[in-house]
C-alpha cells in the first residue's frame, strides 16, 4: 500500500478490525490482499473493496489507517440473524 504515507499502518489497521468484526460474527477472517487500483487509481488513496461490495458496485477509498474502522464495517456489515 505504498500510495500513501501510511501505508503500512493502514494495512495492519485494517486486518485487525476485519478481524475484530469476524470473531464478533463468528465467521473466518477475511483476507487483505493487495491488488491494482481496480481502475480508480486515486492520487493518495487506496482503494478497498470487498465481494459484497463489488456486487453492488461499490469501492471504498481510504486515505489514512483512521478510516479502517468504518471501512471494515462497510466491507463487512453486521449480519442480521
Amino acid at each position: 500500500m505504498g500510495r500513501i504515507d501510511d501505508g503500512k499502518a493502514l494495512r495492519k489497521s485494517l486486518k485487525s478490525d476485519l478481524k475484530r468484526r469476524s470473531a464478533k460474527q463468528d465467521v473466518k477472517s477475511p483476507r487483505v490482499v493487495l491488488t491494482g487500483c481496480l481502475g480508480i487509481c486515486p492520487k493518495r488513496a487506496v482503494v478497498v473493496a470487498s465481494a459484497a461490495t463489488l456486487q453492488n458496485g461499490q469501492y471504498l477509498l481510504l486515505s489514512g489507517a483512521d478510516a479502517s474502522a468504518e471501512a471494515a464495517a462497510m466491507l463487512m456489515p453486521d449480519r442480521v440473524p
